[in-house]
């Protein structure tokens, strides 16, 4: 906890906090926006696909940005940015049009398309190699709890006001983080490369590529991330389902539920910020989406037995533990294995390849969903966690020595 107690690092730390909160925010209501004018799971699966191409296409461009520009005014001009994109939403009624959401969350997302690999390249500047673990938990539950803001705020808004009052508290929050950001993290922090943008976004994108395919740890991290981007690209389009079909929710049980997962993430990233010197980095990803998955196992199939929904909330409140500590895991071992000037072209590589496969995941899941139904599809999400959890404990320990 002692770097929140550094200017710097508490400054970026918030405004992250108030930029995920307004993401999720949009991130819980546009889907369900999308689902209560159309009722197909069809048109939500191409709302997340819409959200996530950007950063796929976006990416070569945006990892250079990330080690050749100052990070710091990359990351305020992207809060600026997707507040003055956000703008056209304030016209949407209550019935659409839909394409201005769709155009909306396109612009919106190829902004956001910076904000991870610019900040996670940040951090070790501000926290230091021996601090990282525990930097990465602390930012792992700054996004516990923006997801418990974020995600009851945003099912909750809609709810109660509508589509426009959401997007007035998303640009209010967009508008204070860029502000954070304005005045200077230090003399060094937020710079990276130091020299202008001069590489081929396309060679700076295939660079980082190859720093993955040169590191074991990262080879075993990109088998492992394959499949559970998969999974996650169905549960962000079936969640919905689950919650309002399954369980016979509404708006706020849908906001809730995604919200409540910040509990357990709030306690695990409080927990790796105080034995972080004592935690490997590949055993808290591997333990991490092992238990990830076998708690979703849990979860999708207890229908089978109630649907009292106190038993949900529960269980993704304790499904939250489990996916900082993974998600910390992860982003230290590849902070540790790239070089600080090289590791936001490696983190955008990284990310736009979750992306694909979370669209692989997405696109699948809308396809077949109404033949099968949401908890074959689930279920596949929880067999993709344990499996990408056995691939890293056993890949990392066998092959790489990185424990």
């Amino acid at each position: 906890m002692n770097l929140l107690r550094e200017r710097a690092f508490a400054r970026l730390w918030t405004a992250s906090l108030l930029a995920e909160t307004a993401e999720w925010m949009l991130q819980v209501a546009l889907p369900v926006f999308i689902f209560q004018v159309t009722g197909s799971a069809a048109s939500t699966a191409f709302t997340m696909v819409a959200g996530l191409v950007p950063m796929v296409v976006f990416s070569p461009l945006t990892g250079v940005l990330a080690d050749r520009w100052d990070r710091r005014k990359l990351l305020c001009g992207v809060a600026f940015g997707q507040a003055l994109v956000s703008l056209p939403l304030l016209a949407v009624g209550k019935t659409g049009p839909l394409a201005v959401v769709y155009v909306v969350m396109v612009a919106q997302a190829a902004l956001a398309s910076l904000y991870e690999p610019v900040r996670n390249a940040l951090v070790p500047s501000l926290a230091g190699e021996d601090r990282l673990t525990a930097a990465n938990g602390l930012m792992g539950m700054n996004s516990s709890v923006a997801r418990l803001a974020g995600s009851s705020l945003g099912g909750a808004v809609l709810g109660f006001g509508g589509l426009g009052e959401l997007v007035v508290l998303y640009l209010v929050l967009l508008a204070v983080a860029g502000m954070l950001l304005v005045a200077r993290l230090g003399d060094s922090a937020g710079k990276a490369g130091g020299k202008a943008l001069s590489d081929s976004p396309w060679r700076g994108w295939l660079d980082g590529f190859a720093d993955i395919r040169r590191d074991r740890r990262l080879r075993v991290v990109w088998s492992a991330l394959m499949p559970m981007s998969v999974g996650q690209g169905m549960f962000v389009v079936l969640f919905v389902v689950f919650v309002t079909r399954t369980l016979g929710g509404g708006d706020a049980e849908v906001g809730l539920l995604r919200g409540v997962q910040a509990v357990g993430g709030m306690a695990a990233g409080l927990g790796l910020a105080w034995l972080a010197r004592r935690a490997s980095p590949g055993k808290l990803f591997g333990w991490g989406a092992l238990a990830f998955g076998v708690l979703a196992a849990v979860i999708w199939n207890s229908p089978l037995v109630t649907t009292s929904f106190g038993l949900y909330v529960v269980l993704f409140v304790v499904v939250g533990a489990p996916i900082v500590v993974l998600n910390a895991g992860l982003m230290s071992v590849v902070q540790l294995a790239i070089p600080p000037e090289r590791t936001g072209r490696a983190m955008a590589g990284l990310f736009a390849g979750e992306a694909v496969f979370q669209v692989a995941g997405m696109v699948g899941a809308g396809a077949v969903a109404a033949y099968t139904g949401p908890a074959v599809l689930l279920n596949a999400q929880a067999v993709f966690g344990v499996a990408g959890g056995l691939i890293i404990l056993f890949g990392l320990r066998a092959r790489t020595g990185y424990r």
